[in-house]
Order: C-alpha cells, then sequence, then structure tokens
C-alpha cells in the first residue's frame, strides 16, 4: 500500500503540517534537523534498529545503528563546541561518501553550526571560491583531500581548523587537528534550540556570469524533504533504501540523509565508483527496496544491456525514482521492461531544497513528463516575455512557484541582490522584503518547460548557459576563468555539448597567445589544468580552436550563438553580434 493514496485527494485536503503527522513530531519537541534524524529515533525506541549500511573500496562494509549516529554525532557536536565554534558559523565536509561524511552533517547542525558539504573532487580553486565566499571557519576533510585545503589556506583568513579525520596522525602539520570519530563517542549533547530559519545547510551552485552562489536553507526545510520522502519515494519503516547521489550536492543531503534518517528509515552507501555489475551486486546483496538515481546513470546501466541484469537477483526492489535532470523516455520505458518497475521522475532544485514537481506511486506515469506539481506546490509556467502565467497547454515558458512551502532557501550568501532577482511578479519599488513567504510572486527557476491539458510538466532545457552534465551544474564562467589562467589561452568560452549518457558534457572554444599552436599535448595539458582546477566535471571533453570569439559590439562573447550552432539550433537575434 503506497503511502501517497491518491494525488488527487492529497491535494484537496493538503497541509504542511502533514509532515509532522508522518514524522510524528509533536509542538514542543526539538526543530533541529541533526537531533531529529538521531536523538528523536532513539527516544522512540529506534535506537538499535539500522541507520546505515555502508561499503567501500574492496568490499569494506560497516553498519551503524541509530543510537551510533546518536553518540557519534553528539562527539561531532561536542568538539565543534570545544574548539569554539558559535552557532550559526560555517563547517565545511570535505571527504568522499565515507561514515565521517554523514555523521558529521548531523553533528555540526546539533551544535547549531551551518554545515557546508562540497563535492570531493573539487579542485583546490573550486574550494577556495566557495570556502572564501562562506568565510569558512572550520574544514573537516581527510588525508586524501587536505592536500588542496594547504594549498589555499592562506587565501582564507576566516578558516582557523582544518581536522582530519581519517589516516596517520603523525603525518599531519602541526596546525591540523586529527580527529577520530570512534574515539569521541559522546552519551550526552544537548541540541542547538533551532527554528524553521535558523540557517542548517549552505549548497553552492553555478551560475552563468559570476562566481558560484551560495543557497542557505534552514531547519525548517524538514518539513518538506520529509514528506516528499514519504509521498514520492514511499519510504516505510521496513524498507532498506539507496540514494546514490554525493551530500555534496543537494540530493545527497535532503534525501541522502535528511528525508530517510528524519523517518527512521535504514540507508545504504557505496563509495567505490561506479560499474552497473557492482551496483547490482549491492542492491542485491543489501536487499535494496528504493532505489534513487540520476538518468546518467540510469543511461549507462541501459548501455550495458538486460543480459548484465539477469544476472543478479534484484527482486527487493519495489520502487525506483529519477533526479538531476531530464529522465527520457526510452529510460523509463527501459527499466519498466528490465526491472519490472519505471523509474519515476523528479523536478526540483538546490534552491527549493525538496521535489516540486513529480511522478507519484499509482499515478499514471508519461514516459518523458517530469509529473506533476507536489502536494502544497504551486506551479505555474510564466510567458518568456511578460513573466506572466501562460494558461494555453503546450506553451514553452519558465517553471516558476510561488514562494512559500518549508524548503526554500532564504538567501544567497552576500548576494541580495541575486536572490531578489529570482522572484518576480511585483514593481522593484514594491518588491516586500520577505520574498520567501510572499506568495504573490512567483520563484523563478530558470528552466523552460510546458504542460499538457492533464496538468503533466514536460522539461524542454535551461534558460541560461549553466551546463548540466551528469545532473550536475557547472557554470561557464567559472570554467572560463580558469582557463584563461593557463598560458597558451588568449580567451574561452564554455558551453554545454550533447552526449548521449551524461545530457550534455563540457566544449570550450579558446583563442591562443602568440607562440602556441594547437596540439593534442597542448589539448591534453588545458584538459588536465581545468581538472586539477575545479573538478572533473568541469573538464572540458572537446576543445575547438578560434581566431577570433563571437562577440557583441560591446565585448561580450556570445555562448548563446556558439551553442546554437553546435546543437543544430537557431542562432538567432544577431543584430548585436560585432563587426568582422
Amino acid at each position: 500500500m503506497s503511502n501517497i493514496g491518491s494525488y488527487e485527494k492529497r491535494r484537496e485536503n493538503f497541509s504542511w503540517d502533514i509532515a509532522k503527522e508522518v514524522l510524528k513530531w509533536e509542538e514542543g519537541e526539538i526543530l533541529n534537523i541533526g537531533a531529529m534524524c538521531s536523538d528523536r529515533i532513539c527516544a522512540r525506541g529506534d535506537g538499535e534498529k539500522k541507520a546505515l549500511i555502508w561499503q567501500g573500496f574492496g568490499g569494506k562494509q560497516k553498519t551503524y545503528t541509530f543510537n551510533d549516529l546518536r553518540v557519534l554525532s553528539n562527539g561531532f557536536a561536542k568538539f565543534l563546541k570545544e574548539l569554539g565554534v558559535e552557532p550559526g558559523e560555517k563547517v565545511c565536509l570535505f571527504m568522499d561518501k565515507i561514515p565521517e561524511l554523514y555523521v558529521s552533517f548531523l553533528g555540526v547542525l546539533k551544535m547549531g553550526a551551518v554545515a557546508q558539504p562540497l563535492f570531493s573532487a573539487f579542485g583546490d580553486e573550486s574550494l577556495e571560491v566557495r570556502l572564501l565566499s562562506a568565510d569558512t571557519k572550520v574544514i573537516f576533510t581527510t588525508r586524501k583531500h587536505v592536500k588542496k585545503v594547504r594549498k589555499i589556506q592562506d587565501k582564507l583568513p576566516a578558516l582557523e581548523k582544518i581536522v582530519v579525520v581519517e589516516g596517520n596522525p603523525n603525518k599531519l602539520r602541526d596546525e591540523e587537528i586529527y580527529f577520530s570519530m570512534e574515539d569521541f563517542r559522546t552519551e550526552d549533547f544537548t541540541a542547538y534550540e533551532s527554528g524553521p530559519d535558523t540557517p542548517s545547510v549552505l549548497h553552492y551552485t553555478s551560475g552563468t556570469t559570476g562566481q558560484p552562489k551560495g543557497a542557505q536553507h534552514g531547519h525548517g526545510s524538514v518539513w518538506g524533504q520529509a514528506l516528499t520522502t514519504s509521498w514520492v519515494l514511499d519510504l516505510k519503516d521496513d524498507d532498506i533504501y539507496w540514494c546514490t547521489a554525493d551530500p555534496g550536492w543537494v540530493t545527497g543531503t535532503s534525501y541522502g540523509i535528511i528525508g530517510p534518517w528524519s523517518l527512521g528509515v535504514t540507508q545504504c552507501v557505496l563509495d567505490s565508483g561506479f560499474t552497473s555489475a557492482a551496483w547490482y551486486q549491492f542492491i542485491q546483496d543489501n536487499k535494496v527496496t528504493v532505489w534513487y538515481s540520476a538518468p546518467t546513470a540510469i543511461r549507462s546501466l541501459m548501455r550495458d544491456g538486460e543480459g548484465l541484469v539477469k544476472q543478479y537477483d534484484l527482486s527487493s526492489l519495489r520502487h525506483l525514482a529519477s533526479v538531476g535532470e531530464p529522465l527520457n523516455a526510452e529510460a523509463v520505458i527501459w527499466s519498466e521492461k528490465v526491472y519490472g518497475l519505471a523509474f519515476l521522475d523528479t523536478f526540483w532544485q538546490t534552491e527549493t531544497g525538496s521535489m516540486m514537481i513529480t511522478n507519484f506511486p499509482g499515478m499514471k506515469i508519461k514516459p518523458g513528463s517530469m509529473g506533476k506539481p507536489f502536494p502544497g506546490i504551486v506551479a505555474g509556467i510564466l510567458d518568456l516575455n511578460t513573466n506572466e502565467p501562460v494558461t494555453e497547454p503546450g506553451t514553452v515558458g519558465l517553471i516558476a512557484f510561488r514562494p512559500g512551502w518549508p524548503s526554500m532557501f532564504k538567501e544567497y550568501v552576500k548576494k541580495p541582490d541575486i536572490y531578489r532577482s529570482k522572484f518576480v511578479g511585483a514593481a522593484d519599488d514594491a518588491m516586500p522584503a520577505e520574498l520567501r513567504v510572499d506568495e504573490s510572486l512567483w520563484y523563478v527557476s530558470g528552466d523552460r518547460a510546458s504542460f499538457d491539458k492533464d496538468g503533466y510538466y514536460w522539461f524542454v532545457g535551461r534558460d541560461d548557459d549553466v551546463i548540466n552534465t551528469g545532473g550536475h551544474l557547472v557554470g561557464p564562467f567559472e570554467i572560463e576563468s580558469a582557463l584563461v589562467e593557463h598560458e597558451a589561452i588568449a580567451e574561452a568560452a564554455a558551453i554545454g555539448k550533447p552526449d548521449e549518457v551524461n545530457m550534455e558534457v563540457v566544449k570550450v572554444f579558446i583563442t591562443l597567445n602568440p607562440g602556441f599552436e594547437p596540439s593534442d599535448d597542448l589539448e591534453l595539458n588545458i584538459m588536465n589544468f581545468i581538472r586539477k582546477k575545479l573538478s572533473p566535471l568541469a573538464m572540458p571533453q572537446d576543445i575547438e580552436y578560434m581566431e577570433k570569439l563571437p562577440k557583441t559590439r560591446s565585448g561580450k562573447i556570445l555562448r548563446r550563438y556558439l551553442k546554437a550552432l553546435e546543437w543544430g539550433h537557431d542562432v538567432g537575434d544577431l543584430s548585436t553580434l560585432e563587426d568582422d
């Protein structure tokens, strides 16, 4: 029996207070995500229930109960307090998907600090930009990644402590602190009394013309994350759940930590890279019942074929869902054929914090559709020119939502003007200060779509130049800024290039400085230069050399023109293109 019931009935009788009923949360109980995902589960009698089944390289496995989460996260919280960290200060979590990442996330929130998880594949420059923006005070990392931190620590005046959570303590520098999670088990810690707007998690998202933006969330986000986890992912007490996302991205925290653990559900984590065989083996060994993954992975599984699927017992699976980028109809049909279950597409963003437009268990699936707005979410398609809601099915416009859902971001750190620009619907001089609760406005997602006569939404594409590679958004500005630091490159433009598996990969157009000529060695050097400075996601898969880049008369590089040529689209109005 599904948790969702009738979609229409849920919409008619909806209140976000239903989340409190689902969580068995009563007025007066603490609203602190760290405590709600550990202490509260233990208090209701489930302390010895498995919370985390972790597997690393070589099949190494560790298991943690909810009581383990409680005392180990207490240890992190107490340690931070003793370091002098104050509530509201930023603590970065920069590590692979090891148990310490998941437990420290709860500990940071318990003591009232802000958790800033960052993707461990980031290079030192990507790391520097985000730590500098956040004024991060403490970073938890590993011996593998501490070298990146060392390269930039002199450029980070707010960074006071570097804490390494595993490895050989004797190989650390004098100013670095070694922390063994198991040695800091702490029975008692009083969690910080948070309110719904108390800052909790800070995730960074890419932009087209500036540095990454820090989207700040609050502890009240748990209401949206828990309810969507219950209704869309359909998690029940006896499920074994697997979210394949890294907590360096919002899916990995909203639905890889907060959603399942706030409901007291056991989850699995695999930290050993991707192969189809390894994933199927993991599902078989752990009897995974609910699987939340990404289209990039699904397309890779498709490529390896149905024959491989038949070599494993995947009969434990009962529900599949997808996130991060559009799920093509072929993937939905294929998954239903080979697994006996269709992957259900879900649409949301870093800024929204939880699912916004989704397919539900028991709801008719239209392969290729994003589904319908989650109950309690008021969605619309805005006209591309007027920002007024369209009423005609099939009209392409911008996906937008009325503010007021509990998981909506509170601000872009240090970027109030950009935050305000995400909302439309009132004259600038009448724009309310409290944007997130003004239901006369629209939050504009930056994605284009249409809806059909049945109310199903259909994704069209991004409205800006952000590159969606494997479900991760990469800002072209950041890539271009790094490229021009290379000694051979005079100018650069980055766009997304179509790719069958990853949806898009990075392609760059460059002009060379005098004395340099195109060559295979130079191309490889440029690729590695970006991979090390930023991340593997930002590394160009294709480099095209040009004598000069197309620009407007004012000197702005026309990425739109380059992308239209690459994708075979109409190049549009070129009246502003500079003369030859």
